[in-house]
Formats: C-alpha cells, structure tokens, sequence
C-alpha cells in the first residue's frame, strides 16, 4: 500500500491542531505542518481547499477534514 500524503493546517494556540499533531505522531503516520498563522500563502491554500477559516484542515491526499475528527481520519488514512 503507498504511504499517504498527509498535511495539516495548524496555527500555534489551537488545542486540537495539538492533539491532531499528537495523534499522528503516536501512529507513526509522518506529515507536513504548516502554520496558517505566519504563512499568508498556506492560509489561503487552506481556505481554497476547504472554503473554511477555522484549524485544524488535514489533507489525506486529496480528501478534506476540518476539525480534529479521530474516527474519520483513521478512516481515510486506512483506504
């Protein structure tokens, strides 16, 4: 099975963009972060792809999760 690309959208005092991160990283699944906060251009990738403002937004390739929902994740992450 090829390894997903998994990305999330996090500013620094997000409590679930943390538990998300925490998440991830206790499944051993590696992911790129990007600060929406600092990063202008991120922000606006984040919103383009999810029409939401709000974080956490993780990407499991092509698919959307906005908010830090731990059973859909595991979902798509397992397809």
């Amino acid at each position: 099975m090829a390894e997903k690309q998994v990305a999330i959208y996090t500013t620094p005092t997000c409590p679930w963009c943390h538990r998300a991160k925490e998440y991830l990283s206790q499944k051993g699944i590696p992911y790129a972060e990007y600060n929406v906060a600092q990063d202008r251009e991120k922000a606006k990738e984040m919103i383009q792809k999810s029409g939401q403002m709000g974080v956490p937004v993780i990407t499991v390739d092509d698919d959307v999760i906005v908010g830090f929902n731990q059973s859909q994740l595991e979902k798509m992450l397992s397809q």
